[in-house]
């Protein structure tokens, strides 16, 4: 078994949820704040020393046509950074339409359009993990717990 931390990228806010390998399922965490897309790095070092994941999945807000935004290489920026900071594996996974399920699901389920006592930033972060462990259910192991190159790292940022 495996946990994955995986973030729902935002200039205000990000979201954050843990997953688990066997179970694919995902968890909302608390959001962490941010100022014009910088978190407060001391919640993220305290969420990542809580769950000590394997790897880390950012989401990459693309545009509809899956062409690269501006907050595209922003997320891409702050993957980078954890990468660098915590020495884990990230990888970026498409998160393209993930806020408005998300909402969606807040509205359908609790009759809410006012989202401010919901994490819905931290929801969407559910899907991105979910999403991402969905697709990579067949290797999940291999991408996981990959073996190690001497002297090399084989951590990934895409």
């Amino acid at each position: 078994m495996a946990t994955v931390v995986g973030f729902d990228f935002g200039l205000k806010r990000f979201g954050a949820a843990v997953g688990q390998s066997v179970s694919m399922t995902a968890s909302p965490l608390k959001e962490i704040p941010a100022q014009d897309g910088i978190p407060r790095w001391e919640a993220i070092e305290a969420l990542l020393e809580e769950w000590k994941p394997a790897l880390v999945i950012v989401g990459e807000p693309l545009n509809m046509d899956g062409s690269v935004s501006e907050m595209a290489l922003r997320a891409r920026k702050f993957a980078r950074r954890l990468h660098g900071r915590y020495n884990l594996r990230v990888e970026m996974a498409d998160e393209r339409l993930t806020s408005s399920e998300a909402k969606s699901m807040v509205r359908e389920r609790y009759g809410q359009r006012d989202f401010g006592r919901f994490a819905v930033d931290s929801i969407a972060a559910v899907f991105i993990v979910e999403s991402w462990l969905e697709a990579h259910a067949d290797n999940l192991d291999a991408f996981l717990h990959p073996p190690r190159k001497q002297g090399k790292s084989n951590d990934i940022i895409d």
